[in-house]
């Protein structure tokens, strides 16, 4: 019973938690902004922010292995997140078969699985699409049209959830659009870039990689505050390594055989595989926390952590925007949660699905469970009626 009314109460949005600003008089305005940002700084915030920078610093790991893999000649892409796919595949369907059972898994893919091949399928493609890029556009084009990511998550995340954008999350949103600008800025000043070899192909490549991370973002963070994080996660993982295994095996078959398979190329691979399973982890974790948006977010300061691996990796010189941008995203990530709070981006009720026999629910609790629903059910509609012959 108290876990049923935990249940509801984490169901219901939490009203806005944040003290007004009294514009009345100076002293009122500081000490109602006092006041607010001290509100601002909640657990969940916190614990938001470091995660996200979190993730953030794994997309800079993956970004330095893969490119140490580019220059040993180990160029394949599909079979890269084979590794990754097959790992969280590993660890949380096992989990997810423990809590179901056999047949209770197997009756979630039958019934389910269809989503989850959608989202699979669109994580696969956008992580090949957006490798791909880089290798025909430039970085400056890839800095910016990743940031596409962000408008598209978006908009889903709107259609999924219905979340309602106060003025002040999209002028944060333009702050840490602003530091990314800082950080262009920063390449093209210190002169990092190359020439495109098809700038047309690669941005294409790059624009549907980033539309394709939004969808898939938003369609996670939908999925997690639903279901529980192993069903989804381990659904994830499996559909990912079944797709990623039938496309590299059609597309990079002859390729692995003639690749390097040195000892330093399978510890960059364990890096980036460890890398990317600490992000594929936390990030739903984030979504629950905060949204699929903050998370886009949270990785524009991936590249200011690029700048703290080339110090020490390939002798770069510190230009000093890199620090002013890194200041600027962090102050958007803060803007953005300056009015409305984490909890306010949707509701947060997982649960097993109801045709699922879940580890520890008996039968007894089961129709238990269901008579009390329709009992709530039966007693809203006789409120509903009561009011309409009033």
């Amino acid at each position: 019973m108290d876990e049923k009314v935990e249940s509801i109460k984490d169901a219901t949005p939490s009203p806005p938690s944040r003290p007004p600003i009294n514009w009345s008089s100076p002293s009122a305005f500081f000490a109602s902004f006092a006041a607010r940002w001290k509100s601002v700084w909640t657990r969940r915030f916190v614990f938001s922010l470091l995660a996200g920078q979190l993730v953030s610093l794994c997309i800079t790991c993956t970004n330095v292995t893969t490119t140490e893999l580019v220059k040993r000649g180990w160029t394949l892409s599909t079979s890269q997140g084979f590794f990754l796919y097959f790992t969280l595949f590993l660890i949380f369907t096992p989990y997810t078969i423990y809590q179901y059972g056999f047949k209770g898994w197997g009756n979630m893919i039958l019934r389910d699985g269809w989503k989850y091949f959608i989202l699979a399928a669109c994580d696969v493609e956008g992580n090949f699409l957006v490798v791909k890029a880089y290798q025909y556009t430039d970085l400056l084009s890839c800095m910016l049209l990743d940031a596409w990511a962000i408008p598209v998550c978006l908009f889903f995340s709107w259609l999924y959830l219905r979340v309602r954008y106060h003025w002040t999350q999209i002028l944060g949103i333009f702050i840490c659009v602003g530091g990314l600008g800082l950080l262009v800025a920063s390449e093209q000043l210190t002169d990092k870039d190359w020439d495109p070899v098809s700038r047309g192909k690669g941005d294409a490549f790059m624009i549907a990689g980033a539309t394709l991370y939004g969808f898939t973002n938003a369609t996670e963070e939908f999925f997690v505050r639903k279901r529980p994080l192993y069903e989804v996660v381990g659904q994830l993982g499996m559909w990912g390594f079944i797709i990623g295994g039938v496309q590299a095996s059609a597309l990079e078959w002859r390729d692995m055989r003639v690749v390097p398979w040195t000892a330093d190329i399978i510890g960059l691979i364990f890096a980036f595989t460890a890398a990317m399973l600490i992000l594929y982890t936390v990030a739903p974790l984030i979504y629950r926390m905060a949204s699929s948006a903050y998370f886009n977010l949270s990785l524009l300061s991936s590249d200011f952590y690029g700048l703290l691996f080339g110090l020490f990796l390939y002798k770069y010189s510190p230009f000093w925007l890199y620090f002013v941008s890194f200041v600027v995203i962090i102050g958007g990530l803060i803007v953005y949660f300056w009015h409305s709070t984490p909890e306010e981006q949707g509701i947060l009720n997982p649960q097993a699905p109801d045709y699922v026999q879940k580890r520890g629910r008996d039968d007894a609790a089961v129709d238990e469970e269901k008579a009390s629903a329709a009992s709530a059910s039966n007693e809203k509609s006789g409120e509903v009626a009561v009011v309409e012959q009033n």
